[in-house]
């Protein structure tokens, strides 16, 4: 009993911070999205109504039009990030000279994130007089107006997000070092080439990590803010106004606490609905040598 107290004293603070922090405004973020509230005056009770006007067609707010860039920008980007991030892990894993330097070096930009100056910086980059448009027409290629056209804007943002790459690499390196030599000398004695060797050996066995950034990164990309905040400002005519960056409109610019809550729900049942197809889906394509999978 006594252990079972000290157990308890230790983790308090978490149970606080989880009560205090997490739990108690989830809670309150689902009474919100059932009230009109404009954190000013008492909520009022007006059950479904915020949900049914978020897909209305007359309503100005453009929930869907959120919705419909944000799954844009996660079909894409989430690919293209952890197509990189295992090109990257994969080159970094040779044994080379000064492999520690790069691995460090390709770590850096997960760790500055999409912070408030990397979108300045990206931003600049990206302007009709920035380095990129200054790199294009070194090699002669017009400028681009990325911020004025619907497929520019979110393409730098979408860069933005690949660039990110980091922690999904490391990920991707550690299950890469673990993979069993033995494999490969048999697959050579048997005639198989490099490439033959990565889609029938690499990518069976490394599946639980492209499995778990799957997860991870999807999840990040329906919540993405700074990008689209920082960079574009939701533009031009909303189409990089993605979903997290709209409920901060409503609650923050608008005040529509009650309409961004309901917002936010549905975006948290898109996030667990898609995670939890992906786990019902794992044991068709995800290989555990311990058979976790079954």
């Amino acid at each position: 009993m006594k252990n079972h107290k000290i157990g308890l004293l230790y983790i308090a603070p978490w149970i606080i911070g989880f009560l205090a922090l997490t739990a108690w405004p989830i809670i309150m973020s689902f009474y919100y999205s059932l009230t009109d509230y404009n954190m000013i005056t008492t909520p009022s009770f007006i059950g479904l109504q915020n949900y049914t006007s978020l897909f209305q067609a007359s309503n100005p707010s453009n929930f869907t039009t959120s919705l419909k860039a944000t799954v844009v920008y996660v079909l894409f980007s989430v690919p293209l990030q952890l197509i990189f991030a295992l090109f990257v892990a994969f080159v970094l894993n040779f044994k080379i000279k000064g492999i520690s330097f790069f691995r460090t070096a390709y770590y850096i930009p997960s760790i500055l994130g999409g912070n408030v100056a990397v979108g300045i910086l990206w931003r600049f980059m990206f302007n009709p007089t920035g380095l990129v448009n200054t790199f294009l027409g070194a090699i002669g290629i017009h400028p681009v107006a990325w911020f004025s056209t619907t497929s520019g804007a979110m393409f730098a943002i979408i860069l933005l997000k690949v660039w990110q790459f980091g922690s999904s690499m490391l990920i991707f390196l550690a299950a890469l070092k673990n993979l069993p030599p033995d494999l490969y000398e048999v697959a050579s004695l048997e005639g198989a080439g490099k490439l033959q060797q990565f889609f029938k050996i690499t990518i069976p066995l490394i599946t639980p990590a492209i499995f778990f950034n799957l997860v991870m990164q999807i999840s990040n990309a329906f919540q993405e803010f700074n990008g689209p905040y920082l960079v574009t400002q939701g533009g031009p005519l909303n189409t990089t106004n993605l979903a997290s960056l709209f409920i901060y409109q409503q609650a923050f610019q608008s005040y529509n606490m009650g309409y961004a809550s309901a917002a936010s729900w549905v975006l948290f049942v898109i996030i667990v609905s898609i995670t939890l197809i992906l786990f019902a889906t794992q044991k068709f394509w995800v290989y555990y040598p311990d058979g976790g999978n079954n």
